[in-house]
């Protein structure tokens, strides 16, 4: 069973908080609060999210600070942020957020409609994701257990060879239909997002690929997910 993702909501306001509760809970994942920077990457240093939620204006470390300290962390420099801001200052204001490494900027008052459309998406990145590194550590099992058994013994291998490489092309797809759809927008923070996850589709193409019989590569290098 695929557990659910966790989605970083980061403000120091309960009642916004509460209000995007109410919004993503028809999301059905984990909501974990923070209700400052400090908060939130104490959170970062122990769990998983597949996105972050942050509020721009917050007392002591405001989203900026924060999201250049997610940034610089190996662990959590790909996790994508979402600006939320009750003012807008205008293009150098909306520029400072991307170049802290949102992958979007929400003015408030947002329509929540929206807002829970596009963390759904990366809700589905993560998913998605998570079960490639469960299919590839799956896979490197299956060949360091049974890659020295007899040719009698190679049916299960193949079949699972062929069972993650259907399941990577659809995901391949979807990935290609996002990319497609960001294309026509000006965000070229979440054009380089659906590109680095491209890549690490890329890499495990080719791991696969490298196992089809007849190459005589061997097992392959999984793919790093940075």
């Amino acid at each position: 069973m695929v557990q659910k993702a966790k989605i970083l909501l980061v403000d120091d306001r309960p009642e916004n908080l509460l209000a995007l509760e109410a919004i993503l809970s028809a999301l059905d994942q984990t909501l974990v609060r923070a209700s400052s920077g400090e908060e939130a990457l104490k959170a970062l240093l122990t769990d998983d999210f597949a996105v972050i939620l942050l509020d721009v204006q917050m007392p002591g470390m405001d989203g900026f600070e924060t999201a250049a300290h997610i940034k610089r962390r190996e662990r959590t420099r790909d996790i994508p942020i979402i600006f939320l801001t009750a003012i807008n200052h205008g293009p150098h204001h909306t520029f400072r957020g991307y170049a802290a490494g949102a992958v979007d900027y929400i003015s408030k008052p947002f329509d929540p409609w929206v807002l829970r459309a596009k963390v759904s998406v990366f809700v589905e990145l993560y998913m998605k994701n998570c079960q490639l590194r469960e299919q590839a550590a799956l896979l490197r099992l299956q060949l360091e257990g049974g890659g020295k058994s007899e040719v009698g013994d190679a049916k299960e291998p193949v079949g699972l060879l062929a069972e993650l490489s259907a399941r990577l092309a659809a995901v391949e797809e979807q990935a290609e239909a996002l990319s497609k759809q960001l294309d026509d927008s000006a965000d070229a923070a979440a054009v380089a997002t659906a590109a680095h996850l491209e890549r690490k589709l890329t890499g495990l193409r080719r791991a696969l690929d490298a196992l089809e019989p007849g190459t005589g590569t061997g097992a392959p290098t999984v793919p790093s997910q940075n």
